[in-house]
């Protein structure tokens, strides 16, 4: 399975690709039956077999030969995209101000920006580290996973949480350092 939803998403925002996966929803091909319906090279055809192959969003079969769309692997990503629980109170918020903060930096789950004022900032980082279990030691696409479900540059929110004290790492493994502890 591919390390993120975001990869899968690359993968299938090519257009030749995205009619690949399209067609194999469909039913099992083989790469001679989709270079034919798409006007596409066998070697082209491969090279976009590979990459959805790749992802996990298609499967070869098992005489390696045709290939199958994995739908498991696209409702696995569905599933990873936001976190079950809405903004404000359920999402942590302890005061009125921090529901205020909560709710106007996510929407349906995800956070749209992060803030620049750093108390609010600050209160945005508190909510995402509560996704994080207290002695749990987490490797570095665990965390990418956990806070590419709130927003897309996870590499700079895992910064943010680090820099603010919220998570500390050490040789690619992450562990919660601060914030409140939901009980």
């Amino acid at each position: 399975m591919a390390e993120t939803p975001d990869e899968i998403l690359r993968a299938l925002a090519d257009p030749q690709r995205l009619a690949i996966a399209g067609m194999l929803a469909g039913g099992d091909r083989s790469a001679d039956e989709i270079a034919t319906a798409t006007r596409l090279t066998i070697p082209r055809v491969h090279k976009h077999l590979n990459r959805l192959t790749a992802t996990g969003v298609v499967r070869v079969n098992e005489d390696r030969h045709t290939y199958r769309l994995d739908p498991e692997t696209l409702r696995w990503a569905a599933e990873q995209v936001g976190p079950p629980r809405e903004a404000g109170l359920a999402l942590g918020a302890a005061t009125d101000d921090e529901e205020a903060v909560l709710r106007t930096f996510f929407r349906n789950g995800r956070l749209t920006e992060v803030p620049a004022k750093e108390s609010k900032r600050r209160i945005v980082l508190e909510r995402i580290a509560l996704e994080f279990e207290p002695g749990v030691r987490y490797e570095e696409r665990e965390v990418n996973v956990v806070v590419g479900r709130f927003f897309n540059d996870h590499a700079s929110l895992r910064r943010y949480l680090v820099d603010e004290g919220f998570l500390d790492r050490e040789g690619g493994v992450y562990w919660r350092a601060g914030g409140r502890v939901d009980i």
